[in-house]
């Protein structure tokens, strides 16, 4: 039976997502806060926070979830091509805030950001404890793309990603899944399944098959410490 939970500023436990809405799809539950403890329940049981600077903090699991197995990402001949063009270098965890920032600034189309400043400041939090990670994209000294997103075990849980030079993001996510594979994760969680998603090789699945496969690698070993402050190689 759907429903809607309401949370209090207590860490309880968070309702099953198999109670989740389907209109909005997978809203589940209503307030709380961004306390990292309840950030860190949350995304371990398949939930993560979604909501603009003037709603009440929502919570969601929706139904089908967007995922990708590390190395799966589709790259075109294109996209091959002009990547070997450019001599962007890649990072890890070098500049977390200003990824972060970079996800939160405007975009074309869009009114406004739901990374507001208290997502920002809880995520940045999460990242200092050792949780939360960022992959950068450089040209030269600059910062022209880059990710984020929390590892649960051997899930990488993404949040949002950003460019200001053409397929920087596009090659953040393609470092990613090599870094992942290599480091031992079993899958990537991009939420909310998408046109633009799909194109890169995302599956949709069924809550429910999320739900059973993120059970099975939350609590799973990855290299003794794959987030170290790095720089990384794009392999074409």
């Amino acid at each position: 039976m759907n429903s809607l939970s309401y949370l209090n500023h207590e860490l309880e436990r968070f309702p099953s997502p198999e109670y989740a809405l389907t209109d909005p799809n997978g809203l589940l539950a209503i307030g709380g806060d961004l306390h990292p403890t309840r950030l860190l329940n949350a995304y371990y049981e398949g939930i993560f926070p979604w909501f603009n600077a003037d709603d009440p903090i929502l919570w969601w699991s929706p139904d089908p979830r967007a995922v990708f197995v590390p190395g799966s990402m589709k790259t075109s001949r294109s996209l091959i091509k002009h990547l070997k063009k450019q001599d962007w270098t890649f990072s890890i965890n070098r500049a977390f805030k200003q990824v972060v920032m970079g996800c939160a600034a405007p975009r074309a189309a869009q009114d406004g950001t739901w990374i507001t400043e208290d997502i920002q400041a809880a995520y940045l939090q999460l990242h200092k404890q050792g949780h939360a990670h960022s992959l950068e994209v450089w040209d030269g000294d600059t910062l022209i793309g880059g990710l984020y997103g929390l590892a649960i075990g051997q899930v990488f849980c993404g949040e949002s990603m950003f460019h200001t030079q053409t397929n920087a993001s596009k090659a953040a996510m393609l470092v990613l899944h090599q870094h992942l594979l290599k480091q031992g994760f079993k899958l990537i969680d991009a939420q909310v399944i998408n046109p633009h998603l799909e194109s890169l090789g995302a599956t949709a699945l069924k809550r429910r098959d999320f739900i059973n496969l993120l059970k099975r690698f939350r609590d799973g070993n990855v290299a003794s410490d794959p987030w170290v402050v790095t720089e990384v190689l794009l392999e074409l």
